[in-house]
Formats: C-alpha cells, structure tokens, sequence
C-alpha cells in the first residue's frame, strides 16, 4: 500500500472547507500520515494563557489539507478509514471561552449576564498509562482519565463554491466533534467538486459527549488515514461506520432539526440496504437507535443517529466498503 507523510509548514494550514488549493494530489486506496496543530493554533499552552488575550478567530481549527482525491467527481463517496490516532504532544488543553459554550449566554442565546470564569486547564498525557491528567483551577482535586484519541474536524469542500469556516458543521462534514470519529471509523462523504478536497484537523486527547463547556482536550495530532472513492451513492449527509454501528451524523440549530437531520438520513440508508418501505424503516429504527449528541456549542450543534449491526448480520454498507478497509489497515 502506498503511504504518503505529510506535516503542514505554518504557512500551509487552512481555515475553510472550500476555497483553498490542494496541498497534493492523491490516489484512491492511498494510506496519509498526517500531522495536525491544536484547534487553539498552539496559542494556548499554559494555565496563565487565557482565550481572550491569546486566540485569534480568524487562525481557529486549522486543518491539515485539501487533499485532491484522483477521479473523485460530484456524486461519488468518499470513504475515509481512521486507522489510528496518536497525540503529537506530551500535554493537551482545554478552556472556557467568554460566551461560548452549553452553559452561558451567547451571541443567538443573548442574556443581560456576565461571562462566566475564562481560565484554561492543561492536561498532562501519560504514554505509558494511556492517560490524561486533570487537575482543578478552582480547587484541589486531580484524576486521571482514559485518552480517547478522536478528529473534530473530517470535511470535503462543500457544493456551489461555498467556504465555509473550518469551525462549521455541515453536509461536508467539518467540525462535527463527535467522540466516534475514531480509529478504526469509516468515514463516507458524499463529494461536492471535482477532488473532494478533504481536509482533517482539531485533534482531541478526549472528549465527552457533547463537548460542554465548548473545547475537549485540545492537541495536535499524529493521524494515519486511507482513502478510498466509491463511484456514485455519495451520502446527503455524513455516514459513518464501525465494527459495531452504522451513524449518521445531522448538524443544524435548533438541536431537535440536527436529531431530525440525522434520523431521516439513517431511515432512508435503512430503507436502501434492506430495500425497505420508509415507513418500515421509520418503525423499526423508533425501536433500536442510539443518539448521543456529539456538540452542543460548534456553529451547527451535531446529532449522531446510531444503529447496533448486531441486529443484521447479512447486509453491508457500501458493499463491505469498511471491512475492506479494516484489512487493510492492519497491514498499514
């Protein structure tokens, strides 16, 4: 398999899906070994930085890419394997950003309140352990929790020639922040333009679901990805597979159209694997899905429709698209 390494000089990080020329052109079944800064740009790195002094908003999430898939045209599916994930940097960060998160006004949900406390939170990994350290600002307590290695950001250019920020969640993907994009995920993008021009960046050490306070520990990111074109089929919206579930992931404010977007699309996937009535689907899918909220702060708030495969045994996605691509990840 070829296996292409790629690290982005400073100069090369880009801040919009869309909009940017590709960094290289690259083959269908190619393996990248990619490197990716912090959703901060590296500019908060100890306790005594705060958000308000030190983040620039135009230089947030930058995302490492467009990558110019070969023969990718609009329409087709783009399949996107995490084969791991591994922190670039021994510590991560975190932090409460004047009016943004899910527990403070903001700029759409606008209260006659102060912000709540700004401070940051730096997380010491622990390699060896597979940890990442809390330690309290505002009292004394510390606990070690599990590293959870995960993309915020996975996206292609959108449709149209529209850019959009690299902070937004979308029909592109983007910055979904969804704990399960993790190794050992399969991706499916539907392209907008010729290349798909995917980017991947916001690397997180962990975080829950939901990323409540508005940032999970922040890091860069060490990613190995395969990438692979499906001709035609491309999804509406994100479709996301694992060893366990087949997700949709729907993005959209108010939180219930984000849920609505996401369980449409996972009735319609149902209704084309089992060839289906919608209304079958619809039925069966009331009974069995799981629907953690995946962010609850981004531009768009994301929703993730899950279905156990446990339940179907004799049906593949994508004609096996993922189990393909499980194979090979483990000769990368």
């Amino acid at each position: 398999m070829n296996i292409v390494e790629f690290t982005p000089e400073r100069s090369q990080y880009v801040y919009t899906f869309g909009g940017a020329e590709p960094v290289m052109r690259v083959n269908p079944g190619t393996a990248l070994a990619l490197w990716s800064e912090d959703a901060y740009n590296h500019a908060l790195r100890s306790v005594d930085d705060l958000a308000s002094a030190k983040l620039d908003v135009r230089y947030l999430n930058p995302q490492t890419g467009p990558f110019y898939i070969v023969g990718a045209e609009a329409g087709d599916t783009l399949a996107v394997h995490i084969v791991s994930l591994t922190p670039a940097r021994s510590w991560g960060a975190s932090a409460t950003i004047p009016f943004f998160g899910g527990l403070t006004s903001t700029d759409r949900t606008a209260m006659l309140q102060p912000a709540l406390p700004e401070a940051t939170w730096i997380y010491e990994v622990d390699t060896d352990a597979g940890t990442v350290g809390f330690q309290s600002r505002f009292g004394d307590f510390e606990v070690a929790l599990p590293l959870a290695p995960m993309l915020g950001t996975v996206g292609v250019a959108p449709a149209g020639s529209e850019v959009r920020s690299s902070l937004v969640p979308e029909r592109f993907g983007g910055n979904m922040d969804t704990p399960e994009m993790k190794a050992g995920t399969t991706a499916y993008l539907g392209v907008n333009v010729e290349g798909a021009l995917l980017s991947i960046g916001d690397g997180h050490y962990r975080q829950g679901e939901g990323e409540a306070c508005g940032t999970a520990v922040e890091g860069a990111m060490n990613s190995v990805i395969i990438v692979e074109l499906i001709k035609g089929g491309g999804p509406l919206w994100p479709r996301l597979e694992n060893d366990d579930y087949w997700m949709v992931v729907g993005s959209s404010r108010p939180m219930e159209d984000s849920w609505r977007i996401a369980q449409l699309e996972m009735t319609r996937w149902m209704a084309e694997m089992f060839d289906l009535h919608e209304m079958d689907a619809y039925q069966l899918l009331s009974q069995i899905t799981e629907t953690p909220i995946a962010n609850v702060v981004d531009t768009n708030y994301s929703v993730v429709v899950k279905v156990p495969k446990k339940y179907f045994t004799r049906v593949q996605a994508f004609d096996g698209m993922h189990r393909e691509l499980r194979g090979r990840a483990r000769r990368v």
